[in-house]
């Protein structure tokens, strides 16, 4: 049994922020800022997050409704008897009312209980109601086991805030878990996905969904991409699971635009965009991700800005995340015999490398936007291109296909052992066992991949296998028809839990509600398994 860490009122805490978005109300048309500060005070009706947490510190996420002064107070009780007090940005329009406030100090493996205030600039002492959260820092002892969850793909497809449905309930399955922290695959949003009130459903029902300006039409200016972001905030399940889990978050396509690639342009066959230069599409959409997130890597004055970075989560567990969108060549048929750029790049590949040859932990967790062994293909041109690595020939590796391999030979011949992909992008839930014995590429060790989502978008049937890296599908589902609603179902998330004691690496595979559909132990120690 994994030795879990006590929770001091981790559920109780939140009966502050609770109490705050009680007043908030979903809109069932055009979407307003939730606001509950009192008249004349700023107010932080966007909840607050916490994200890259590590032993000893944290980033606290904030939006204010106007000019504020960032204050965070921390607590060992959520009493705030004792508390801290620190003092962080001013928040303006420069980064539309957002901002983060890294936590030093902290000690590793405690429960911490935070609240934010928003201090009017011209007079400190005009303070909006304080938001609160919790979230544990890393622990530094093996005994006390780590438990995480994943999942991707939010808002597509036009199936957005159904108050019907009771918004994204999803969050509501993960919360009830007591996750150390969430890890998103990417598809935070859908910039490309407008959401119209309605939707027809198959049986003859209607989808309804909350909306906004922001969310009529395609992203294409940075207050777009804010409001796009900003939308999925109006959810309250959402607010408060991020007052509960801290969260490592990644992208992937549709933050920007369907299966996009650097130096893209748009072709004139998609009239919805007005701006055709997908690189400009993305400098915005990465600005409004790096300021809706709390992301240590972009943070204002990293040294080098990057959403690629390694969370160390204690003596169990690295995790990996990876960009595979921002340093990839453009999507072909991928066949060529050599591609040194591929889908990481070559500079991103070789940090990948010498972290994981650096990594002491039992666990390295690669979180990979896209899957390696599951064909994703890219018709946004018309011709039949791939759109992530696979591309459907069961031979030696081709393409994007290779750098993959050299990454594989690497782990191998490094001795790196307790390498596990986790992925979502596909928007089924999936398990697959990729094996040198059944590969057409056979210098690597066995591996597992895991993949979920989405959180509330269109399901799809599964994907076919490459069999180069010699993939077994060992569970799916998925539906047998495109797009099934969140209504229909198939709505998924995984978990991670990893044994204190034994060290053991369980991964379940979630439904919705939380039903487990699919159960693989992994032991450590191994290189492969």
């Amino acid at each position: 049994m994994s030795q879990r860490r006590p929770l001091p009122g981790r559920r109780g805490v939140l009966r502050g922020s609770l109490a705050a978005s009680a007043a908030l109300t979903l809109p069932t048309a055009l979407g307003t800022a939730p606001a509950f500060a009192r008249s004349g005070r700023p107010g932080a009706g966007w909840g607050v997050q916490a994200g890259d947490v590590t032993s000893h510190s944290g980033l606290v996420w904030v939006r204010s409704d106007r000019p504020a002064r960032m204050i965070v107070e921390t607590s060992a009780t959520e009493s705030f008897r004792h508390a801290h007090r620190r003092h962080g940005p001013l928040l303006g329009r420069d980064t539309d009312f957002t901002g983060t406030t890294r936590l030093r100090g902290l000690p590793p493996g405690e429960q911490i209980h935070y609240r934010v205030l928003l201090a009017d600039p011209d007079d400190p002492r005009r303070t909006g109601e304080p938001v609160t959260g919790t979230f544990r820092t890393v622990p530094v002892r093996r005994r006390d086991g780590v438990r995480f969850v994943w999942s991707g793909d939010l808002a597509g497809q036009g199936w957005g805030i159904n108050p019907d449905l009771g918004g994204y309930r999803i969050y509501d399955a993960m919360g009830a878990l007591d996750p150390d922290f969430f890890l998103c695959s990417g598809d935070n949003i859908y910039a490309d996905g407008p959401i119209a009130e309605t939707a027809a459903l198959p049986d003859g029902g209607t989808w309804r969904n909350i909306t906004t300006e922001e969310k009529s039409k395609v992203a294409e200016t940075l207050a777009e991409f804010r409001g796009n972001f900003r939308y999925n905030l109006l959810d309250e399940n959402l607010r408060r699971f991020n007052a509960q889990v801290p969260s490592i978050v990644q992208w992937d396509d549709h933050e920007v635009r369907n299966n996009w690639y650097p130096g893209q342009v748009i072709a004139d066959t998609d009239d919805r965009y007005t701006e055709t230069r997908v690189d400009v599409l993305a400098a915005r959409a990465r600005r409004a991700f790096a300021e809706y997130f709390p992301v240590s890597s972009l943070r204002p004055g990293a040294r080098e800005a990057r959403v690629h970075r390694v969370l160390h989560q204690g003596p169990l567990l690295d995790v990996f995340v990876l960009d595979m969108r921002t340093y990839r060549n453009a999507n072909s048929p991928g066949e060529q015999a050599v591609d040194p750029q591929g889908i990481l790049g070559r500079e991103q590949l070789e940090w990948l490398k010498r972290e994981l040859a650096r990594s002491r932990a039992v666990w390295k967790v690669i979180a990979a936007d896209m899957p390696i062994g599951l064909v994703v293909p890219d018709t946004t041109e018309g011709a039949p291109h791939i759109e992530a690595i696979a591309q459907g020939d069961p031979g030696a590796p081709l393409g994007r296909e290779l750098q993959i391999a050299e990454l594989l030979r690497f782990v191998k011949h490094r001795r790196i052992t307790g390498t596990v992909w986790l992925t979502a992008d596909v928007h089924h839930t999936s398990a697959q066992h990729y094996q040198p014995s059944r590969a057409a590429f056979g210098d690597f060790e066995p591996f597992w991949e895991f993949v979920s989502g989405p959180l509330n978008a269109g399901a799809f049937p599964a994907s076919e296998l490459d069999g180069t890296f010699g993939p077994e599908r060992v569970f799916v589902k998925a539906p047998t028809a495109s797009n099934v609603s969140p209504a229909g179902g198939y709505q998924f998330f995984g978990e991670v839990d990893i044994d204190g004691g034994s060290a053991e690496m369980t991964v379940r595979l979630r439904e919705q509600d939380g039903t487990v559909l699919f159960t693989k132990v992994l032991r450590p120690g191994r290189v492969g398994q």
